[in-house]
């Protein structure tokens, strides 16, 4: 009988601690409540509990509705206090796991977590990372710190690592649908992790280690960062032969086996596929390897803005005005559609170029309507503008950098002098294709 099976002896459910309630962590708590699980938040920011407990939603494609409920039936409590650890049989971590200014892993977090965890770590107790990492961090960062009360991992507690899959207004999949992976230090860490998500996860994907499970969600990002990297380059190649690239695609993608479309943008955004590629790159140095794709993917993507402002000097030029001086209207903050999520967004950079370049810009979002100082520049502004005709009359250019679903993209290129469209979401307006300008 393991430690963990001890634990849980003649107790149906086990209890859940989660440390960071963001997009991961929340979503995570509320599967595990709604399979009737007792589940304690933890987060280090005091906002979050309180609005929880006063049954409001700080996540847009979290209703309030669905907070409340979880909040009524008393299973999902939100702190700040890491005490309240000590009282569950699992702990699973879910905090950001940014870049350094070196563009090194920041395991800050992830460490700051394991170190509050180890303060009130039971024998029996297993402990989950969810934060994306590069292989190796749950064996060679996060044991060595747990380890600290004199514990002994994969013995009297278990450990393992199970890759978040978050993808936030995806209709078509939600936490409990992804399938998850779940990699331990040893078979009976596995088997208690696989256990404990069987209460919130309906396909629960069992492999040999934490590595195998870190090197698979690196994998995952990479996958998609090259290949948008790839159409990000050939949508600039495709312009200056005077082929529509969205239309290239669309057309390859009718072939049945061999080929799966990805499309052309203003720049990655999100807190996955900018960032996790280069936890590959970083770790591939400790083996004297550099990591070609990955790098030149990353110089691709990073590009995107600076093309996207270069389009929208080209469009400008057409009406023979210059960027500085403009009036320009960006459409769009989030990082993807309807979701109110702008982390590493490339609609702040765009701003920005357009700024240096003496433009004078603002934005429109319903999903964000204002900017934390503390993320963005400090010149550009912080407050979404309202959409009206009259408005975008009143500008010498929009430009769609998300192509949310809401956006009344006749109006918008009926309205407009000139329109940037980043996201061929205008194709299929039906007059005033002349005003616009895929980017």
């Amino acid at each position: 009988m393991s430690a963990f099976t001890e634990k849980m002896a003649g107790r149906e459910k086990p209890v859940i601690g989660v440390i960071g309630l963001g997009y991961v962590g929340l979503p995570l708590a509320m599967e595990f409540a709604q399979g009737g699980c007792e589940v304690f938040g933890v987060d280090i920011d005091p906002e979050k509990p309180k609005l929880l407990e006063k049954h409001r939603s700080y996540l847009k494609h979290f209703p309030d509705e669905m907070i409340a409920s979880a909040m009524k039936t008393g299973l999902l409590k939100a702190t700040t206090d890491f005490s309240v650890l000590a009282n569950v049989d699992a702990i699973l971590i879910a905090v950001p796991t940014p870049l350094g200014v070196s563009r090194d892993p920041d395991l800050s977090y992830v460490l700051n977590s394991c170190t509050e965890a180890a303060k009130f770590l039971k024998k029996g107790q297993l402990v989950i990372l969810e934060s994306t990492t590069y292989p190796g961090t749950t064996r060679e960062e996060m044991v060595p710190v747990l380890e600290s009360g004199g514990l002994k991992a994969g013995v009297d507690f278990h450990i393992a690592f199970s890759p978040e899959r978050e993808d936030p207004g995806n209709k078509n999949f939600n936490t409990r649908t992804i399938p998850k992976l779940v990699g331990g230090l040893t078979k009976e860490c596995t088997d208690a992790s696989v256990f404990v998500y069987s209460f919130a996860i309906d396909n629960i994907v069992p492999v040999s280690s934490p590595e195998v499970a870190e090197m698979a969600k690196i994998v995952e990002n990479t996958y998609r960062a090259v290949n948008i990297a790839l159409v990000n380059e050939l949508k600039g190649l495709a312009h200056k032969m005077g082929i529509d690239i969205w239309e290239v695609i669309d057309a390859a993608a009718t072939k049945p086996f061999g080929f799966t479309p990805f499309y052309p943008g203003p720049g990655l955004g999100g807190h996955c596929i900018p960032i996790d590629p280069f936890y590959l790159t970083w770790k591939a140095h400790e083996f004297e390897m550099t990591t070609k794709f990955i790098e030149l993917a990353g110089e691709i993507n990073t590009s995107m803005p600076a093309y996207v402002v270069d389009r929208i000097s080209d469009a400008l030029n057409t009406a023979h005005k210059s960027v500085n001086g403009s009036r320009i209207l960006i459409l769009g903050m989030a990082y993807k559609p309807d979701i109110d999520d702008y982390r590493e967004t490339p609609a702040l950079k765009v701003m920005a170029k357009l700024r240096e370049r003496g433009a004078i810009v603002d934005y429109n979002d319903p999903y964000i309507p204002s900017i934390p100082s503390k993320t963005r520049q400090t010149d550009l502004q912080p407050v979404s503008v309202p959409l009206s005709e009259k408005m975008l009359s009143e500008y010498d250019c929009a430009v769609v950098i998300t192509n949310h679903a809401c956006y009344d993209y006749e109006m918008i290129v009926s309205s407009s002098n000139i329109v940037v469209d980043t996201r061929n979401a205008c194709a299929h307006v039906k007059t005033g294709k002349e005003k616009v300008f895929k980017a």
